[in-house]
């Protein structure tokens, strides 16, 4: 949910897509997400625990719980068997954005105005490719980050247009952290009652659920993670 307390836009674009194995599984889970509430932040297939295909997902207004998590784990998995874009053994991770959440879409700058970033652009700008500092003045185009220190020579201040983007991220900072739980408590407090709200499902948190995945036809040998991970 945005500032002004209208959902965000689920089909609202990415600035940056997956390629290869990554943009195969976004393109069979996104229409399946879709209708239950839930939108892609990225897809990333690496070598952890051998070989993880990581699903970063969230709700239309940002949040994810573990129920979340879980849900969306019990709805991919079998189509990905089905599918069986990865034949090898691998660990499917399904996880929300985190606090230093991913910046993805131009909605995600303009509800993270004032915190600290890093970026990286795809061509030079200012005669560098990466940046770190304070996102601010966000528009349909792009945004000016400023930084607390430049080296000599360098502004401090520089106008980055989305098209130039490559990746992006928030730095984790107490600032942050004060802001993302509240605005996660405030969207709780609207769905759900005060004496419900439970610490271990707090959607600012780094949740994730995993599943092992042995085959397109084995069972999974599933593990849920708060965010530590414990076998079932």
């Amino acid at each position: 949910m945005s500032e002004s307390g209208q959902t965000v836009d689920l089909d609202e674009p990415r600035l940056f897509e997956e390629k290869g194995v990554e943009a195969r599984v976004v393109a069979i889970v996104a229409p399946v997400l879709k209708p239950l509430g839930y939108r892609i932040v990225r897809v990333r297939l690496s070598g952890l625990n051998g070989l993880t295909l990581q699903i970063m997902a969230e709700r239309g207004d940002g949040t994810m719980t573990i129920k979340d998590c879980e849900e969306v784990s019990s709805v991919v998995s079998p189509i990905l068997d089905v599918e069986d874009i990865i034949e090898r053994k691998y660990h499917l991770e399904i996880s929300s954005p985190g606090i230093d959440r991913p910046l993805v879409r131009k909605s995600d700058f303009s509800r993270w105005q004032g915190h600290i970033a890093k970026i990286e652009t795809s061509i030079m700008v200012d005669g560098r490719k990466k940046f770190r500092g304070t996102i601010s003045n966000v528009d349909e185009n792009g945004f000016v980050l400023t930084t607390d220190k430049a080296a000599y020579g360098e502004s401090l201040a520089v106008q980055l247009p989305f098209t130039d983007i490559a990746d992006a991220h928030l730095v984790l900072t107490d600032d942050l952290i004060r802001d993302a739980l509240a605005k996660d408590k405030a969207l709780r407090q609207q769905s759900i009652p005060d004496d419900n709200l439970g610490a271990d499902d707090n959607s600012a948190n780094d949740n994730h659920h995993d599943v092992e995945k042995n085959n397109s036809s084995g069972k999974d040998k599933r593990k849920r993670s708060k965010p530590k991970s414990e076998k079932r």
